[in-house]
């Protein structure tokens, strides 16, 4: 076990009441069946990909009755026989990475490392009597699901304005599919399949079937340019690109020369305006694959290993280029199945978790919540459309009704500021319910958390306003609200605390395969980020007099190694296994962790005085409504400035910040003398009043700072509002720092100008 002279630690064992998958699955799921609902509405989409249809599943689910000991009464067909999976092909998957396997594979190479930068590396796994699961691959996972949630829905999509769905067994087909024409393309071990596209059923397929195949899973986000899509192919080796639109694939056309292991490219949701070498619709794709015999799938399933990598997850780049973070087999399974029941994601035997899949998937927040997990557990995963972070969310999410949903913090700031701008747009007795329903419930939640007996006058503000709110916002059903990827402010969980959501904080990162942290209805304390995950370990390194240091993680969420990087792995994982974090934090005498912020990010002055600049920066925007993002300077300065910048609407198409507040800012204006509506009227104009309420927040700031040299001196307000286009944030909204310092670098060095006399 590591151990660390000095340091602080936490190691939580496994809760023996959580639900655990075994025997009694088979039998709660027992006569539970969606009848013919995904045969009737997926049929048109299933024959695309996958002939035999639902006489496929009819078979599969006889497979699975005899290797149970049922024989089934089934006539023999041969054309049937042709189009599924003989009774061998299908027990390989079970028969492989069974306790003895498992057990015997670990033992083989007892002087592996615990980390590795090759991506066909092999890593030593973190078993520890904190974690003693016996490890095990994705293809296992996804074999033991259909056996307890074959017949349940497993995804929901929109084809022409009507929700379709697809089972476990059909998925569990197509994915199959999937890999056989990935191998046919010359897919090569521990090389990769790069995804660029939107969240769907074919990212998904994509997905399994590449590491079925052996490859490695790599998401690009849309949002990339050709020159970043460029680094991250060539990066990863990527035999194979998959991309869903044609804009996507203008991007590749324009690099494919630069990528020496490319092969082919696959396109699923534009159909192509001509025919192209090697480039390929999902149709003639899924027909290649009919030329790979189900045996050489099979051997290459049978060879997989738990500590194989899997999934290359590329971090945003915030400092630099972005690191390949390598992601085992084993780091899936056990994050998918333990972090998640962290999160008190429930089993499909007890109830099947319904999610709304709209988060880049090439994030590992939303690709350990939506797709592994979900395997994991049986839910079923309904999918977005592209535009939903412009708006269609919401109507997805009433028509869905999830049971848990994830929202980075700027997600759940826009609902935030709807809400309120609907509320200033209703009349004055609508608006005053509002109000006091959510200030009667706020006070509530602060002072009595975790009571389930509520006061009366709190029961009737939720019957008479906040459930309709909540349904009005597709939340009727939600009993888990997830959040993560970055900070987010105390005044949008106040906010939502109003409105009975509780907002459930995760911590982690890409190198944790996501959720190391979890807070659940049974482990929250509000502002934190919750407890570590039982069988994971933390402990906090040089705390100071406040207890706050760096935050070190391991167990088994821990990630193999920066692809191609050993300088960059070395600094991030110790000679004992532990991982440095690089962020900064405290525990409570319960447990549960607070970011203060990053070591990187930490402000010294020229004073010398180590300044987080994160507490002051929510501060300011806790005083001052009008405020959006606040950028504390000061590092080897004299003194502390900062750059503000102003809530404002977003275009519904880019969604790009406009020039006009929102309707919290223009109250805000109003408030204190000022007719502006604009950010150019305020900034432009120096607006007086604006101005002067801001200076007088500032220094209500610094009245409450521990010392002089935390005092703010000096601010400025941007014309802008940071934006992903305007490079100031990253693909999961998260703040760039260098990229601010640099952009508006003169702004900055006239605060420390020194004045002529």
């Amino acid at each position: 076990m590591p151990q660390s002279s000095g340091a602080r630690y936490s190691c939580t064992p496994r809760d023996p009441s959580m639900p655990d998958s075994g025997e009694a699955a088979q039998e709660s799921l027992q006569g539970m069946s969606v009848g013919t609902t995904q045969d009737n509405l997926g049929t048109r989409f299933l024959s695309r990909l996958l002939p035999g249809g639902p006489g496929c599943v009819r078979k599969l689910s006889l497979h699975l009755q005899y290797q149970q000991g049922v024989r089934p009464n089934v006539q023999s067909s041969s054309q049937t026989d042709r189009q599924t999976l003989s009774k061998e092909s299908l027990s390989h998957g079970l028969e492989f990475s069974t306790p003895e396997k498992n057990k015997h594979a670990q033992l083989d190479c007892p002087e592996e490392a615990l980390w590795t930068t090759r991506a066909d590396g092999r890593v030593r796994l973190r078993m520890d009597p904190c974690c003693p699961q016996l490890p095990y691959t994705v293809h296992r996972m996804f074999y033991e699901a259909l056996d307890k949630y074959g017949d349940l829905s497993a995804l929901g999509f929109k084809r022409q304005g009507k929700w379709e769905h697809i089972s476990y067994f059909q998925y569990y087909l197509i994915a199959r599919k999937v890999a056989k024409g990935f191998l046919k393309l010359g897919l090569e071990r521990a090389h990769s399949v790069a995804i660029l596209g939107f969240n769907s059923p074919e990212w998904f397929f994509s997905a399994v079937g590449t590491v079925f195949a052996g490859g490695i899973v790599t998401g690009i986000y849309t949002t990339s340019s050709p020159e970043a899509c460029q680094y991250i192919a060539y990066d990863c080796r990527a035999n194979i690109i998959v991309v869903d639109t044609q804009k996507q694939l203008e991007k590749i056309l324009k690099i494919w020369k630069n990528l020496p292991h490319l092969k082919a490219v696959v396109i699923y949701g534009e159909t192509l305006p001509k025919k192209m070498t090697n480039v390929y619709t999902m149709e003639e794709f899924m027909e290649l694959g009919r030329e790979v015999p189900e045996e050489t799938l099979d051997s290459i399933i049978d060879a997989q290993q738990p500590n194989q990598c899997c999934v290359l997850v590329y971090t945003s780049g915030t400092t630099g280029n972005p690191k390949g973070v390598m992601l085992s087999q084993d780091n899936i399974t056990w994050t998918a199945r333990f972090g998640s029941q962290a999160g008190d994601i429930q089993p499909a035997e007890v109830q099947q978790e319904v999610v709304v899949s709209y988060l880049p998937l090439s994030h590992i927040a939303a690709q350990i919540y939506d797709l592994w997990t979900g395997i994991q557990w049986g839910a079923q995963v309904c999918f977005a459309e592209p535009d939903a972070l412009k708006g269609s969310l919401v109507n997805t999410l009433r028509e869905v009704e999830p049971t848990s949903h994830m929202g980075v913090p700027r997600v759940w700031e826009k609902i935030m500021e709807r809400i309120q701008e609907v509320a200033a747009q209703s009349g004055f007795i609508r608006r005053k319910m509002l109000l006091w329903a959510m200030s009667v419930t706020l006070e509530q939640n602060l002072t009595c958390p975790s009571s389930d007996l509520k006061p009366f006058t709190t029961r009737l503000a939720d019957y008479l306003v906040l459930a309709k709110v909540r349904q009005a916002l597709g939340f009727a059903k939600c009993q888990k609200n997830f959040y993560g990827a970055a900070p987010m402010t105390a005044e949008t969980q106040r906010f939502f605390l109003g409105l009975n959501i509780r907002l459930y904080a995760g911590y982690g990162l890409s190198e944790t395969t996501g959720p190391h942290f979890m807070s659940s209805p049974y482990n929250y304390r509000l502002y934190s980020s919750g407890k570590v995950v039982p069988g994971c370990k933390m402990k906090l390194v040089n705390e100071d007099t406040e207890g706050i240091g760096e935050i070190c993680l391991w167990g088994r969420t821990i990630f193999m190694g920066y692809l191609n990087m050993e300088d960059k792995t070395h600094e991030a994982i110790d000679s004992e296994g532990w991982l440095h974090t690089g962020d900064t934090g405290r525990l409570d005498s319960d447990g549960f962790l607070y970011i203060t912020g990053r070591l990187k990010e930490l402000i010294i002055t020229a004073g010398g005085e180590n300044v987080p600049p994160v507490p002051i920066e929510e501060a300011v925007k806790m005083e001052l409504p009008i405020i959006s993002n606040a950028i504390l300077i000061g590092d080897r300065r004299k003194f502390l400035s900062m750059l503000l910048t102003l809530k404002c609407t977003l275009d519904p198409d880019t969604s790009d910040p406009t020039d006009y507040l929102t309707e919290q800012a223009v109250e805000f204006c109003q408030r204190v003398g000022s007719r502006a509506s604009t950010v150019s009227e305020i900034v432009g104009k120096k607006d007086e009043a604006v101005y002067q309420a801001i200076e007088e927040g500032i220094q209500r700031v610094n009245a409450n700072a521990a010392a002089r040299p935390y005092h703010i001196q000096k601010w400025a307000i941007l014309e802008r509002d940071f934006s992903i286009s305007g490079g100031e944030l990253g693909p999961t909204m998260k703040l760039k720092r260098l990229t601010v310092l640099e952009k508006y670098k003169d702004i900055i060095d006239s605060f420390y100008q020194v004045q002529k006399k």
